[in-house]
């Protein structure tokens, strides 16, 4: 269906304006389809004009306008045209909508654990006339009436409180003005828990199954609630005005989380059904305090079109990690970003993907899709950062607060925003938007020192600007250096030119390790001398800084991926410094890429056994003295399940004996266990089902269908990529998690032949597969092959012109990543 322009909804916005919706949704008939039932309220500017409604319908029953009836059959490509319009119009359609499987529109998910079905509504982008028929675009917001029929056992959950007066019949309260994108309904037999918190009603909810865990979590999830209350409050002097406060926690959801006014929705994998790590926590905290700070950032005032919406996203990324700093427990939240979101965002801007922060004009909605990435999160939160060293924080705070009241339920621009913060702090952003905000790529920093018998004599910051994008940015950070531990010097230094003297630095003891950039401060690449990276097998472990560690450890898997530091040399480093490692975000995070990444993408395949087996040494070795049930006890388990070439121990942990404390009863941790068994052959597709059998959960039965897809048979690898790319009817979920396990092979020759059929088979499936869906499906699918026969046909697929925008958009980045790989194996291949 064709996508929504920008001059389409500004010319359409320039004509109506939405006064009220009512929306009436009919969720009792049945498994595939749901009545939809809307009364549209709006005026115009222009009686007699012609305008059109969005609506995506399995069918339409009846249209009127004004009284007067419209032939449902004029609904064409997901439009109606409305002709003729008064001044003040009512238009009513009723529909009959199909639920989706895609994670889109009103999705519909049975949970094997007890065969109940469960619903939610994710509305992003362009799915809400998938749900009801609407003025579908973030500039036309309205207030919402909505009542819901459901099964007499299903809970009711949505923007406004909900009321259920009669049996199976919910009436939810009127909302303020709500952007189409922001309009949810979760129903199904949720299991919940209540709380008040201020004057807010607060509620969390999740499937029935995942009670015992939303239960032992919900302490936890109220506590960061309410500290995130208490400190937005605070900061922006806005109370929520959304009445009641939801957060359910729904099944087969594309992202982490979604800000639907009064109802955020999450995935329901962060209700951990077994051991969680602290970073996990942690990861989950920050989720709920980012969809927090969207209630006044994104949802009090909403972007006026889809090239803005980075900003809700980099305010939101930004604000949440300030606020576990300065309100929970979680103070080391920002060593988490720099590993975990700034690392996500470095990879953005390598590939050819890569795009300014903002000012990057999206002709349609589909091409904002494309934008909505690491940049826009973790990029535009450091941005943010520096901004705030550019202008004050008093002056920053103050800006947001004047912007969030002046266009309270209405929609504001980037423009605006920067015009708030230049009166508040009486600077001009001009010259510092443009170098920010509207060039694309990153500086690189590095520091040289001279030294003259172990003293520094001299201390230069060099600032290199992309020579194919230049830009002159100002970058506020410091420079740290230690030597066994100690820190031997720190300067602070605002660099606004290619060399900055560090005169901080000069007289001090030339330290073995130069950290640029060691509060993570600035966005940057950070280029580590070659001196500090042959010293950091031995000194990065005794550095204290934890901040100044993750920093160390970014830049290395950043040149892993530029082919400028070896897999060896990062494995050096792992193997001496990642046993001592304190902090939970680093610890889990760089394992994690360890075995994930930079083991199967960069060692080549003749050295991967090797590489696994040195990761599963420091493993078990972390593992033995490690205290039992903490995070380094739980990430060296995992990474032993994960890496272990241990036949004997790998069956007895599947099968439930000698498990290292605390996981005893974790169906998660023995599915890592069950997979890399089955990569091996160690067991095939009847044990899996029996380990199946024992987990009859959604989870397990994800589980399932990746170990599958994993074994090492070609009718294994035949099944799995019909059940992939075949119209199967699998779920968002189901699709990504055959995909994850598909390209596991002792070999590339048992799945040679599939290469070519990526890229066939996979863009075609944007015929039955939405594009948020696909777009993630492409990306995991992409071929574990690293070979320039791969290369070339990706290159060949890029160039077709009949390619959807996020399968575009997926295929480039993947790409850039498997030319990374052959890059470095090109580089370093013999070395390893």
């Amino acid at each position: 269906m064709r996508s929504l322009t920008l001059a389409e909804a500004r010319e359409r916005s320039s004509l109506i304006t939405i006064t009220s919706y009512a929306v009436e949704l009919d969720l009792d008939q049945g498994a595939e389809v749901f009545g939809s039932h809307t009364t549209a309220r709006f005026t115009c500017a222009e009686p007699g004009a012609e305008t059109w409604v969005d609506l995506k319908a399995h069918s339409v029953e009846t249209v009127s306008l004004n009284g007067e009836p419209i032939d449902p059959d004029r609904v064409s490509d997901g439009r109606l045209a409305l002709s003729g319009l008064a001044a003040d119009n009512e238009l009513v359609v009723a529909a009959t909508m199909a639920y989706s499987h895609d994670g889109q529109g009103l999705h519909r998910a049975t949970d094997p654990a007890d065969d109940l079905d469960y619903v939610y509504g994710h509305l992003f982008l362009d799915a809400a006339p998938s749900v009801f028929a609407c003025f579908d675009q973030p500039d036309l917001k309205a207030p919402y009436d909505v009542t819901v029929r459901a099964p007499l056992d299903w809970t009711v959950i949505g923007n406004g409180a909900a009321t259920r007066t009669a049996p199976g019949t919910w009436v939810l309260a009127t909302t303020k003005p709500l952007a189409t994108y922001f309009v949810t309904v979760c129903a199904g037999p949720y299991v919940s828990v209540r709380d008040e918190h201020d004057g807010i009603p607060l509620g969390i909810h999740a499937r029935a199954s995942l009670r015992e865990p939303l239960e032992r979590h919900a302490a936890e999830l109220f506590d960061v609630t309410k500290r995130s209350f208490d400190y937005f409050h605070g900061l922006f002097g806005i109370r929520y005005p959304f009445g009641e406060y939801h957060q359910v926690f729904v099944p087969e959801f594309n992202a982490g989380a979604m800000e639907n006014p009064g109802c955020v929705t999450f995935r329901d994998q962060y209700l951990y059904r077994g051991a969680a790590t602290r970073d996990e926590l942690l990861t989950r905290a920050n989720t709920v305090s980012h969809e927090m700070s969207h209630m006044w950032f994104g949802d009090i005032v909403t972007m006026r079109w889809w090239d803005d919406l980075w900003l809700n996203e980099s305010f939101a990324e930004y604000m949440s990690h300030r606020a576990l700093v300065d309100a929970t427990e979680y103070t080391d939240a920002w060593v988490d970003s720099s590993i975990v979101r700034k690392v996500w965002g470095y990879g953005a801007e390598r590939s050819p993907s890569t795009h300014p922060v903002a000012g990057v004009e999206a002709l349609d909605a589909q091409s904002a899709l494309q934008n909505f990435d690491g940049i826009s999160y973790a990029k535009g939160a450091a941005t943010l950062r520096q901004l705030i060293a550019y202008v004050g924080d008093d002056p920053f705070i103050a800006g947001v607060r004047a912007y969030l009241t002046d266009k309270s339920y209405g929609n504001g621009t980037l423009a605006d925003f920067l015009g708030a913060i230049e009166t508040a702090s009486g600077k001009d952003l001009e010259a510092w938007s443009r170098a920010w905000l509207l060039t694309a790529d990153r500086d690189t920093l590095s520091v040289d020192l001279e030294e003259q018998g172990g003293v520094v004599e001299s201390a230069v910051v060099r600032r290199e600007s992309p020579a194919d994008r230049p830009a002159d940015r100002p970058h506020a950070f410091d420079v740290a250096g230690w030597t066994d531990g100690r820190e031997v010097a720190r300067a602070s230094v605002t660099v606004t030119g290619p060399e900055t003297t560090l005169a901080g630095l000069e007289g001090t003891p030339e330290p073995a390790v130069v950290v640029p950039n060691a509060s993570d401060l600035t966005w940057a690449r950070v280029r580590l001398s070659d001196s500090t990276v042959a010293a950091l097998p031995s000194q990065l472990a005794q550095v204290p800084d934890a901040q100044a560690r993750a920093v160390v450890w970014s830049a290395l898997i950043d040149g892993v991926h530029g082919a400028t530091v070896s897999p060896d040399t990062f494995l050096d480093v792992f193997d001496a410094s990642w046993p001592h490692e304190s902090n939970s975000s680093i610890l889990t995070r760089v394992a994690a890429y360890a075995e994930h990444r930079v083991v199967p993408w960069f060692v080549p395949r003749p050295a991967q056994d090797d590489a696994l087996d040195r990761l599963n040494r420091a493993g078990s070795g972390l593992l033995e003295r490690s205290g039992a049930g903490t995070t380094e006890s739980l990430a060296a388990a995992r990474l032993v399940a994960g890496t272990s070439d241990d036949a004997v121990l790998l069956r007895a942990w599947a099968d439930g004996h000698g498990l290292p404390a605390g996981l005893e009863e974790d169906g998660d941790f023995r599915w890592i266990v069950v997979r890399n068994l089955a990569s091996r052959g160690l067991v095939g597709a009847d044990e899996i089902e029996a380990f199946r059998a024992k987990d009859d959960t959604l989870q397990g039965s994800l589980n399932a269908l990746m170990c599958r897809a994993s074994l090492p048979e070609a009718d294994a690898k035949a099944w799995a990529w019909q059940q992939l790319t075949g119209r199967e009817g699998r779920s968002n979920y189901e699709m990504i998690h055959l995909a994850r396990g598909f390209w596991a092979a002792p070999d590339d020759d048992l799945v040679a032949d599939y290469v070519s059929r990526y890229f066939t088979d996979v863009p075609a499936m944007s015929g039955w597969v939405g594009e948020d869906a696909l777009s993630r499906v492409v990306l995991v699918a992409f071929p574990k092959v690293f070979t320039d026969e791969t290369a070339r046909l990706s290159a060949r697929a890029i160039s077709r012109d009949d390619l959807t925008p996020a399968v575009r958009r997926s295929l480039v980045d993947a790409d850039a990543e498997l030319r990374e790989a052959l890059a470095s194996r090109a580089t370093f291949g013999a070395a390893v």
